[in-house]
């Protein structure tokens, strides 16, 4: 576990993360984090958690419509 602190950032509040957080999120400066509320808390994800779910649903259209799409690539 790792303790952080608030700090000021111009006008706003932000957060500074360990090396060895940013190591293990795999995430770089520029990088896009994503908060999500859990039963326990929040959590900080590298990733959207809703585009598993998106993806899902489009591999069922793309799967459903196979031929349609195999038309259209021509």
């Amino acid at each position: 576990m790792h303790a952080l602190k608030l700090t000021q950032i111009g006008n706003s509040v932000g957060l500074i993360l360990p090396k060895e957080v940013l190591a293990r999120l795999k995430l770089e400066k520029g990088d896009t984090v994503f908060v999500t509320e859990t039963p326990d808390g929040v959590a900080l994800r590298a990733y959207d958690p809703n585009f598993e779910d998106q993806m899902d649903a489009a591999r069922a259209i793309m799967k459903k419509r196979r031929a349609v799409l195999h038309e259209l690539a021509k």
